[in-house]
């Protein structure tokens, strides 16, 4: 494929929205490609708020607080691919992205050492009772006390979730002399001398300092709950730099008041603002050695310039090469450009038959396929076609009758 080929669709007719301060770094890339409609909103939108501003919207851009709805994509007939400039998809409904055909890409590793690096920030700060010592000293107490006071050095770190940030911190804790442990509901290779725990209470019982790294499911609403709280180990510390509903906050507000736990640091919540400035409540405010944040684990320039370009590639590679690699909705595929043809991407419900359907509606027609591949999942399939380039017009007019066609697209 040549170097000046370019979708069918001409690219300063594509639309592309960008919402809540996603990195400059994204509008800019997508300027040197060519896309001149690539707009920048600073906050979220409400439903109805994203409904008129997504009507004639070819890609959009998200973070965590905006919610592409069932309600949204019906009324999204352009779109193409939802970008989520975060670790997480669950703003998205992806059953009907899928149904829509909508590609949803995420960027799920690279905010992953700012997140790491928090970790070990706030254990360091905690053991230290820092937070205590920082309050009496804004208020002109002088506590020069070691009471209570540890080095991490030698203490036991246990983290829950042995994923991408998990397995980091993990790393880290060691070079600082740490003993690790984790569990996970899946069987990993533990890096360095870690240690699988057989339990999550097998776990809490054992460790100095327990760290959240798990995603939000119906399996970890309150997985630190009241009863398992009573099985830590007196005097430890919790950190949730997770998702917001992994712990009871009144149970662990009542164990730090009660001496079980000695401190904890909070930087996601079961219901956040949804923009600076507004108030916010928890019950974990004003106890001693807590240090709350803001959601603020991946949010570092780093990280947020790294996220704006892993997701910034892979719609480019959707829209200009049909590459679903990351997907959570289309089958990923990933192929590289053919010389002299026309390439149409084709997306049905996974149902017996279309693929047969669409060679005999080219076959009869006597356009010839030059490549051609299908994958699927439980829902949708997806083929990419590479075909003449003098008959891909009347190709793709035929593809769009095939029965259970979702979307056809000529890429190039």
């Amino acid at each position: 494929m040549s170097k000046q080929a370019t979708t069918s669709y001409p690219k300063d007719r594509i639309n592309i929205l960008f919402l809540e301060n996603i990195s400059d770094k994204a509008v800019q890339q997508f300027n040197q490609q060519g896309y001149v409609k690539a707009r920048k909103i600073a906050g979220a939108l409400s439903e109805d708020e994203l409904i008129k501003e997504i009507k004639d919207v070819h890609l959009i851009g998200i973070r965590s607080k905006t919610h592409i709805t069932a309600r949204v994509l019906a009324n999204a007939p352009k779109l193409q691919a939802i970008g989520c400039f975060c670790i997480g998809v669950n703003q998205v409904d992806l059953n009907a992205a899928t149904e829509a055909g909508v590609v949803v890409f995420n960027a799920p590793y690279s905010n992953t050492r700012s997140v790491a690096e928090l970790v070990i920030g706030a254990s360091i700060m905690l053991i230290r009772r820092i937070p205590d010592k920082n309050k009496a000293a804004h208020a002109g107490l002088w506590l020069k006390d070691a009471k209570g006071s540890y080095e991490l050095r030698g203490k036991t770190l246990g983290i829950i979730g042995y994923g991408n940030i998990g397995s980091q911190v993990s790393v880290l804790a060691e070079a600082l002399g740490m003993k690790v442990m984790f569990y996970d509901t899946e069987t990993k290779l533990p890096l360095g001398n870690a240690v699988s725990a057989k339990s999550l209470k097998d776990l809490v019982t054992q460790s100095d300092i327990v760290t959240l790294h798990v995603p939000d499911t119906a399996q970890t609403k309150n997985l630190i709950s009241k009863n398992l709280i009573k099985s830590f180990k007196k005097g430890s510390i919790l950190i949730n730099y997770a998702r917001g509903e992994v712990v009871d906050l009144k149970a662990l507000a009542l164990a730090l008041k009660e001496g079980l736990l000695s401190g904890a640091a909070i930087d996601v919540y079961p219901v956040e603002p949804e923009k600076n400035g507004d108030t916010f409540e928890t019950p974990l405010q004003g106890l001693p050695n807590v240090i709350l944040t803001p959601h603020i684990g991946g949010s570092t320039e780093e990280a947020q310039q790294n996220i704006g370009e892993d997701v910034s590639i892979k719609l480019f590679q959707y829209l200009e090469r049909g590459i679903t690699n990351g997907s959570h909705t289309v089958p990923a595929i990933g192929l590289p450009p053919v010389e002299n043809a026309h390439r149409i991407l084709h997306i049905h419900h996974n149902v017996p038959g279309v693929l047969s359907a669409i060679n005999t509606a080219l076959s009869k027609n006597n356009i010839n396929i030059v490549g051609q591949y299908l994958k699927t999942n439980d829902a949708i399939g997806y083929v990419v076609l590479d075909v003449d380039k003098k008959l891909s017009k009347q190709a793709v007019a035929l593809l769009k009758e095939v029965k259970s066609t979702i979307k056809v697209r000529m890429l190039y």
